[in-house]
């Protein structure tokens, strides 16, 4: 059962959504994965979807599932092309993953943004928004 499985506190992993601009001059964003941990990460699951309202209600996005076989120490790995029309969602992610034999599990979300709403983010040194 899932009650008797302990899950350590995840710490020093980041999801972010970021923006890159395309051979045409145009925004392309992706979901991306920080590894800011000073080991590697193995199996790294990643389930994705969002929701128009907070409880899970109103319109959804289908579920998108990702497998990183490898994430390196200090290293990010992009997930996924997300597009703006869902900024306004509540975009989720659950990540699993292992540290040698430990498994690790976290749900993250980002919260409704616009496109002018980003910050620099330093680990992948473009503009974006990132998960809670």
């Amino acid at each position: 059962m899932k009650k008797d499985i302990n899950f350590p506190a995840v710490t020093d992993i980041k999801i972010a959504v970021g923006k890159t601009i395309d051979e045409n001059g145009e925004n392309d964003w992706y979901v991306y994965v920080i590894n800011n941990k000073p080991a590697a990460l193995n199996n790294v699951m990643i389930v994705s979807n969002a929701t128009e309202e907070r409880n899970g209600e109103g319109r959804k996005t289908s579920t998108l599932r990702h497998l990183i076989k490898d994430l390196e120490a200090n290293t990010f790995a992009k997930v996924e092309r997300i597009d703006p029309a869902v900024f306004s969602f509540y975009n989720q992610f659950w990540v699993s993953f292992y540290i040698g034999r430990e498994l690790f599990d976290k749900k993250f979300t980002i919260e409704p943004f616009s496109e002018w709403e980003v910050t620099e983010i330093e680990e992948l040194e473009m503009k974006g928004k990132e998960a809670e």
